[in-house]
């Protein structure tokens, strides 16, 4: 081989050598280039995207909470738009997610997201659709619960692949750290033994390639180490290396933008919670308080203490709950927490709902609870929500429009009621009221007869105020009777205990002032005078018709004199007096709504009083007398509407009242169309008490006499209407304190039958009535005659 060929064969090798060598460099700069480009156009766009997923589900959970929070339904419905855009956009970014997966577990975080994307959105459409409903309260609690839930775990899933992302983002930069080395190795080496021109194609290669990578290498691993997004790395030329450079500088710029969005939206979050006008905390194990709550609960409790404190410490200390509800409510927090939702549901019942709790300086707080449970996947709950609300104001002006509607009520029953009835029954309301503190206060012991007086006077109030439909005396008389009745039962648990008994007939007394207050002071209706007393028994017409005869009486015509001297009469007569039919109107007027309580139709009343008035100052007892009599027969004779017309008679029964002057004193008789008295009951309940044998022949009257016993009645049960064994006894007290009697009297001749026809005969002095009508006039004009 000669120097030519040698020197021919070195050019050759030499030139295969730099073909070889040119070839090689050439092949592992676009290897470099395809890996960089790899990396920065690929895999670091990919991992923006996976980033970019946690700053849209951060913007989903933004709208969210507009939505459930919206004032009104215009930003509710602009939120459900900007939801359904944010939607769109998280599929689309996991479609790209889906299509750059690198691995199989790139792939299955992609499919999880999507379901779990899917169960969000379903979870925010369920609340938005209780939104619309108008149920604000269990829409927050739902996206404090199940939306949230959701949200967590596709928060999870994406930040895992977030996490993944970056990995193999790292793997790629590192991939292709190592492949510039080898690189840079193997050009090292062969430009070392190429001499000068492999050295100047080495150096060549390092400032066209090498340095610009290494030092793109070493700013990203510096930004990425450091996470300064605000660094960018230089640009020097603008060819495959810079094209990359400049891609990832974008990829900063976007995660720059991407990390202040979601500060921003975080913030937007915190101060939402912060400033919305409601407490809302979370019960964790060990049954305290989450460190992250809403910032009124601080305003409520007027505390900052919060975080870490014991529930039981923080709601239900200093409240009016006692130990035994305290235990439950702490042991149902402790069985629901950790455990099956199903516990929730058992227990929630415990897990009161209204405190009223109070501060340090005295002043009670009324708070609405609200408790919702929190669960896993696994239907498991994690934790508690309570939401706090302070409803003091809420309660106090509920309280005060109850008051004003009850003094409305009263109002109304007053107006209700004719200004001089209303009169007589707080005076006679009144009467019975000192009398009853009288007797308590002469006996230090019980006394059976002291006793009695005392039920029949309360019972009289108590059925004066039914009868003219004053609601609070009734009740808190009825109160006050029964109290009576069980120490007239004997009652082991009711004692005489004079103070106890004052103190009740003071809150009877209350109630009757209260009324009397009202019409005096708001309706201005004051008391009566001896004055009008006389100006309202006689109408005013009437007085007018007697002057007008007076003044057209011709002084010469003898029976004209005549008939204004019996016009006279009957007009000066009637001063002070009152009919008997207005008398008893007020406990006539209360018969229908009597009849209603007892199924039973309205009852026709008849009254005659064939001409004789009653006097003004006894028509007081009448009524009370009445009130008695005409409610036992509606009670009692009267039968039901389908017994009447199973019998023939009409579905309203009749009652008639006669009032007459026969033998010296003045008769009121009652009477029905009822089925009769009661004997064979009345004769029963007789035998049972011992007061006849069982075998003893007994005439009907001295059975029908028992009637007037104390305590008995024939009511098969006790009602504000009958069945105490009040009744007759006390009529018969009434008429006796005032000279009177009453009897019975059979209207048929059914002797021993089982029920018989009777009447009522109530008799009083003479003197109590004053005859106006014409019968008199007519007998004395036949006398002059």
């Amino acid at each position: 081989m000669t120097i030519r060929h040698r020197i021919t064969l070195l050019i050759v090798l030499m030139f295969v050598a730099l073909t070889a060598i040119g070839g090689y460099a050439v092949y592992q700069a676009r290897r470099s280039a395809s890996d960089v480009r790899q990396v920065t156009q690929g895999v670091v766009p990919s991992a923006l995207a996976s980033s970019d997923l946690v700053s849209l589900v951060k913007d989903v959970q933004l709208a969210t909470m507009t939505l459930v929070y919206a004032p009104d339904a215009t930003v509710a419905s602009l939120a459900q738009n900007d939801l359904k855009a944010k939607e769109a956009a998280l599929r689309a970014a996991l479609e790209v997610q889906r299509k750059a997966a690198a691995s199989h577990a790139q792939d299955g975080l992609v499919s999880q997201a999507q379901e779990s994307l899917a169960n969000y959105f379903s979870a925010i459409d369920d609340t938005a659709k209780m939104k619309e409903s108008g149920k604000n309260e269990l829409a927050q609690a739902y996206l404090f619960a199940n939306v949230a839930e959701y949200r967590d775990e596709l928060e999870g899933i994406v930040t895992t692949m977030r996490v993944e992302k970056n990995r193999q983002k790292d793997d790629a930069i590192n991939t292709l750290n190592g492949t510039l080395d080898t690189t840079t190795s193997a050009i090292a080496g062969v430009t070392g033994g190429a001499v000068l021109l492999l050295t100047i194609i080495g150096l060549l290669l390092y400032r066209q390639i090498t340095r610009p990578l290494s030092r793109m290498q070493e700013e990203m691993s510096e930004i990425a180490s450091n996470q300064d997004f605000t660094r960018r790395v230089p640009v020097g030329r603008m060819d495959e290396i810079g094209h990359s450079i400049v891609a990832f500088n974008g990829m900063i710029e976007k995660i720059q933008h991407s990390s202040a969005q979601l500060k921003r939206k975080t913030a937007d979050i915190q101060a939402m919670l912060q400033n919305m006008q409601q407490g809302i905390l979370t019960v964790v194990e060990g049954a305290t308080i989450h460190s992250e709550y809403s910032a009124y609960l601080e305003a409520i409790f007027e505390t900052n203490d919060i975080a870490g404190r014991s529930l039981m410490d923080l709601v239900f200390s200093h409240t009016e709950l006692d130990a035994d509800t305290l235990s439950q409510i702490d042991a149902a927090v402790y069985a629901c927490l950790g455990e099956d939702d199903v516990n929730f549901a058992f227990n929630q019942h415990l897990l009161v709902n209204e405190v009223t709790r109070t501060l340090p300086d005295g002043r009670a707080k009324v708070l609405d609870l609200s408790w919702s449970a929190i669960t896993d996947e696994n239907d498991v709950v994690v934790r508690l929500m309570l939401c706090v609300r302070d409803v003091t104001e809420l309660r106090e002006l509920a309280a005060e429009a109850g008051e004003q509607k009850r003094r409305l009520e009263m109002i109304g029953e007053i107006l209700a009621v004719n200004e001089e009835k209303f009169h007589h029954f707080v005076d006679s309301a009144t009467d019975f009221i000192h009398e009853n503190e009288r007797i308590i206060r002469q006996h230090d012991c019980a006394d059976a007869n002291a006793i009695a007086e005392l039920f029949r006077n309360m019972h009289t109030i108590k059925g004066n105020a039914r009868t003219y439909s004053l609601q609070h005396v009734t009740g808190v008389a009825h109160e006050v009777e029964q109290r009576y009745d069980a120490l007239r039962r004997d009652d082991p648990d009711h004692v005489w205990d004079q103070q106890a008994l004052i103190d009740d007939l003071a809150r009877v007394k209350a109630a009757v002032e209260h009324y009397a207050s009202i019409n005096s002071v708001s309706l201005g209706r004051g008391p009566r005078t001896e004055a009008d007393e006389a100006n309202i028994s006689i109408a005013r017409d009437a007085i007018e018709a007697t002057l007008r005869i007076v003044e057209h009486t011709d002084d010469n015509d003898l029976h004209a004199l005549r008939t204004m001297r019996a016009e006279l009469r009957r007009t000066l007569r009637g001063i002070g007096t009152e009919r008997v039919e207005d008398a008893l109107a007020g406990v006539t007027e209360s018969l229908p709504s009597l009849a209603e309580e007892l199924g039973k139709i309205a009852p026709v009343v008849s009254i005659e009083d064939h001409g004789y008035r009653l006097r003004s100052e006894t028509s007081g007892t009448v009524r009370d007398v009445f009130m008695h009599l005409l409610r036992n027969s509606l009670d009692h004779g009267i039968e039901m509407p389908a017994q009447r017309r199973a019998q023939g008679k009409g579905e309203a029964g009749h009652i008639q009242i006669d009032m007459n002057v026969l033998d010296g004193a003045l008769h009121l008789t009652l009477g029905d169309d009822g089925r009769g008295l009661a004997l064979a009951r009345i004769r029963g309940i007789a035998v049972e008490r011992g007061w006849i044998g069982a075998d003893e022949a007994v005439s009907d009257d001295v059975i029908a006499g028992f009637i007037f016993r104390s305590g008995f009645s024939t009511a098969a049960q006790v009602t504000e209407v009958s069945g105490r064994g009040v009744g007759m006894d006390a009529v018969r007290a009434f008429l006796e304190r005032e000279g009177g009697a009453i009897d019975l009297r059979f209207t048929d001749e059914r002797t021993g039958a089982e029920y018989r026809h009777f009447q009522t005969i109530v008799r009083l002095p003479q003197a109590w009535a004053v005859q106006v009508g014409d019968v008199a006039e007519d007998k004395q004009e036949a006398l002059v005659a």
